[in-house]
C-alpha cells in the first residue's frame, strides 16, 4: 500500500482535519483554524499545546539522543550519549527553562529548534530542504553533525485518545550521518552512522502515556507507537520506500527485553536492552516519567502480505515508556 502525499496543511480551509498517514512533509498545522468538536478555545490551546523536536544519531560506537520540548507554559531539553561498547552512558543533562524564553520549537520541522541556558545550548537548524545541522554545547560535551537524505518522510495526522484534541507527527528514515562528537573524554567520529528524527506538534491531554519503537539503518527502519495516538504514525521504510503497518502489540519480559507485533503480520521483533537513560521529573503541577531503553532489534519485516520477510539483525534503536501529567 503507498501512502498519499500529504497535504500543505493539517486543517483544510473547512477547519475538517486531514486524517491520514502521508508521504512527505505537510506545513504548519494552524490548530486555531480548527472547526467543531476539534476546536478548542485560545486559553486551552495555549495550556495544551505540546511540541518536540527529538533527534537519534546512531554508530557502531554509540547512540546519543538529542530533544528540544516546549509544552507551552514551560520547556525543556535534553541530551545523552550512550557508549555501546563500554554499555554505559558517558554524558547527559536535562534542565528546565523558562517559558518563551530558553527555547523554541518550529511549527515544521523545517524549521528546527533552540534551548539555551547559561553553559548549555543546543541548535537544530534546517541547511536545506531534506538536511538538518545539530550542535550542542555543554561543557566538554559538544556535538557537530549534520545529516540529511532524500528518502521518504512520513507525516502523521489524527486524533488522540489523551483527552486532548489533534496531533500531527513527521518523521525520517534513516540519514547519512556526518561529523564528531566529543564526551566521556573521547572524541566519537559520526560519519558513515545513521541519523533520524521525531518532530511532534498537537493539542494533547493533561494525561499523555505512550510506547514509542524507534531503529533505523541506511535500507530498513521502523517507526512504532503504542498509547495516546493509536496505529496514525506506525510505519516501514524498506529500500527507499514507505509502508504503513497496522496496531501494535508489545510486551515486556521479566528480563526487559520487549517482543512486538503488528497485527497486521507485517512485523515481528524483539527488542534486547543494552541500556537506559532514565528521566524524571517532578514539578508542583507536572510530572513526568521517562525509561528509554537503547539496543538491538531482531526479527522480521514484510512490505506487504505477500511480500517475502525481510529479516532484522541487530539494529540498533531505542524503545521508550512515557508517563506524563502536563
Amino acid at each position: 500500500m503507498r501512502l498519499a502525499p500529504a497535504p500543505p496543511d493539517a486543517v483544510g480551509p473547512d477547519g475538517l482535519l486531514r486524517c491520514g498517514r502521508y508521504q512527505g512533509l505537510a506545513g504548519a498545522p494552524g490548530w486555531a483554524q480548527l472547526a467543531p468538536p476539534q476546536a478548542r478555545g485560545a486559553l486551552w490551546r495555549r495550556l495544551h499545546h505540546k511540541r518536540w523536536h527529538f533527534v537519534a544519531l546512531v554508530t557502531d560506537e554509540l547512540f546519543c539522543g538529542v530533544a528540544i520540548v516546549d509544552i507551552g507554559w514551560s520547556n525543556t531539553c535534553f541530551a545523552y550519549v550512550f557508549d555501546r561498547k563500554q554499555r554505559r552512558i558517558v554524558a547527559a543533562f536535562s534542565p528546565l527553562g523558562v517559558a518563551g524564553l530558553t527555547a523554541s520549537v518550529g511549527a515544521t520541522v523545517a524549521e528546527g529548534a533552540r534551548f539555551a541556558i547559561p553553559g548549555r545550548r543546543i541548535a537544530i537548524e534546517a541547511t536545506g530542504p531534506h538536511s538538518h545541522r545539530l550542535q550542542l554545547r555543554a561543557g566538554r560535551f559538544r556535538i557537530d553533525a549534520e545529516y540529511g537524505g532524500d528518502g521518504p518522510r512520513l507525516t502523521a495526522i489524527g486524533q488522540v485518545f489523551d483527552g486532548g484534541s489533534v496531533h500531527t507527527t513527521q518523521k525520517s528514515p534513516g540519514l547519512a550521518l556526518s561529523g564528531q562528537l566529543e564526551a566521556g573524554g573521547r572524541r566519537y567520529l559520526l560519519d558513515g552512522g545513521v541519523a533520524s528524527y521525531d518532530f511532534s506538534n498537537g493539542l494533547l491531554g493533561r494525561r499523555t502515556a505512550w510506547r514509542w519503537i524507534s531503529a533505523h539503518g541506511a535500507r530498513l527502519g521502523f517507526n512504532l507507537q503504542s498509547g495516546y495516538f493509536g496505529d496514525a504514525e506506525n510505519a516501514l521504510w524498506l529500500d527507499g520506500q514507505l509502508f504503513p503497518l497496522g496496531s501494535l502489540a508489545v510486551e515486556v519480559e521479566p528480563d526487559g527485553c520487549w517482543t512486538m507485533a503488528t497485527r497486521d503480520d507485517l512485523l515481528a521483533l524483539r527488542f534486547t536492552p543494552e541500556g537506559t537513560r532514565c528521566d524524571d521529573k517532578q514539578l508542583l503541577l507536572a510530572s513526568s516519567r521517562m525509561r528509554q531503553h537503547v539496543g538491538r532489534f531482531d526479527g522480521w519485516v514484510k512490505a506487504g502480505t505477500d511480500a517475502p520477510r525481510r529479516l532484522v539483525e541487530g539494529l540498533a534503536g531505542l524503545a521508550e515508556d512515557y508517563r506524563a501529567r502536563w
